[in-house]
This record gives C-alpha cells, sequence and structure tokens, in this order.
C-alpha cells in the first residue's frame, strides 16, 4: 500500500485514476479548489488547495507521501499559474520533503514543438502545449525526481479498451479509462521511472505495453 498524493482531483481523469488507485489498495489524498467534487470513496481524503498556492503549502500537503499525480489542468483558462509554473511548484515541494516519484500527465508531442503543427488537434492547442512543454521540460531536465511522463492523444469520453500504443502514434485518441489507468499502473513498473511516455488507443494490453518499454 503506497500513499499517493493526486494533484488536481477533482478533473475526469483524476476520478478515474483515484478508482484504479483505491481499488489496487492504496491510500489517497487528492487537491482541488472544489474538493466537494473530488469522488468520495473510503481512503480517499480530499483537501482544499489550489496551483496559486506557495511551494510551501504544498510541501506541507507532500509530506509522508510516496507518489505525487500531476493531472490537474486549466482547460485553456489558466495556462501560466495552473499548467505550467503550479505544475512546476509540486515538483519543488517534492523534492523539498523527500517524495521521489512523480507521475505527469502530459500532451502529445508536449516536448515535440516541431510537431504541433501538423496535427490539427494539437494545432488547436498550442498555448497548452507551450505550458506542459515548459512543465515537462523542468521535471525532466532541472529535476532529480523519479518521474514517468504521460503524453496521451485526445482525450475522449469512452468506454476503455484496455489497450493502447506507446510511442508509436497510429490513432489521435485515448478513452480517459484507458489513460487513468496506465497512470495508475506506472507505479508497478520501475522501467518507466526517467521515461516520457507517448501513447493513443491501439492493440496491445496496457500490461503488456508496460513492462515492454
Amino acid at each position: 500500500m503506497a500513499k499517493i498524493f493526486v494533484v488536481g482531483g477533482s478533473g475526469r481523469v483524476a476520478s478515474e485514476l483515484i478508482k484504479n488507485l483505491i481499488n489496487d489498495g492504496n491510500q489517497v489524498s487528492a487537491s482541488s479548489r472544489h474538493p466537494e467534487k473530488i469522488i468520495k470513496l473510503d481512503n480517499v481524503v480530499p483537501v482544499k488547495l489550489d496551483l496559486h498556492s506557495d511551494v510551501s503549502a504544498w510541501s506541507e500537503v507532500f509530506k509522508g507521501m510516496d507518489v505525487i499525480y500531476f493531472v490537474a489542468g486549466s482547460r485553456g483558462k489558466d495556462l501560466l499559474q495552473t499548467d505550467a509554473m503550479g505544475a512546476v511548484k509540486t515538483m519543488q515541494a517534492a523534492e523539498n520533503v523527500g517524495v521521489k516519484r512523480y507521475i505527469m500527465l502530459s500532451s502529445l508531442y508536449a516536448l515535440q514543438p516541431e510537431k504541433w503543427a501538423q496535427y490539427e488537434s494539437l494545432a488547436a492547442l498550442t498555448d497548452y502545449n507551450i505550458a506542459k512543454f515548459f512543465a515537462d521540460n523542468y521535471l525532466v531536465n532541472d529535476t532529480k525526481l523519479d518521474y514517468t511522463v504521460v503524453q496521451p492523444a485526445s482525450l475522449t469520453e469512452e468506454t476503455g479498451t484496455g489497450r493502447v500504443s506507446f510511442n508509436e502514434i497510429i490513432s489521435n485518441t485515448n478513452p480517459i479509462p484507458d489513460v487513468a489507468k496506465v497512470l495508475a499502473e506506472v507505479i508497478k513498473h520501475n522501467n518507466t521511472i526517467g521515461k516520457v511516455i507517448m501513447m493513443c488507443s491501439g492493440d496491445n494490453p496496457i500490461e503488456t505495453a508496460l513492462k515492454d518499454i
């Protein structure tokens, strides 16, 4: 059993992620500006905190945690303070209190801006991708965290298939339950540490795909 903190705990991906983490026997704390919107399950502790808060506030709530997930997103409304600098502050806080494992939910090709114009769905999210570019770069290059960055294609509210393609983009979508399942499973696979995983819907079972990274 791990003690896990989910930043951005009231979102669509977060709700599915938390279900998976609890089903695996973990204890979860999850933060949101609106903690009443966090899924209500046994062993889930809602925390009222937002990404405008300073590093010391995040350091305080991260104490004693084993894993940090960043799955927050402003949906284009607060890109600098939430998606970019907000993420960086949580990385700094994790390092301040000695939490090593950090999982980032990002965006397809976030670290490859030359790709954005090639995909209509990415071109429409350029400002978001810029924010994720800086957050992902900080995580990879300016921290000593045991990170995994998961970069899915466009999220869809469809039933999960349990099958994915990693780092070979053969479709432009991912059902949210599949993204959440990948996020939950990466902490069981040490071979995902220090990796950026691009993902889309595919033919490989999630467990097999993770083992093969």
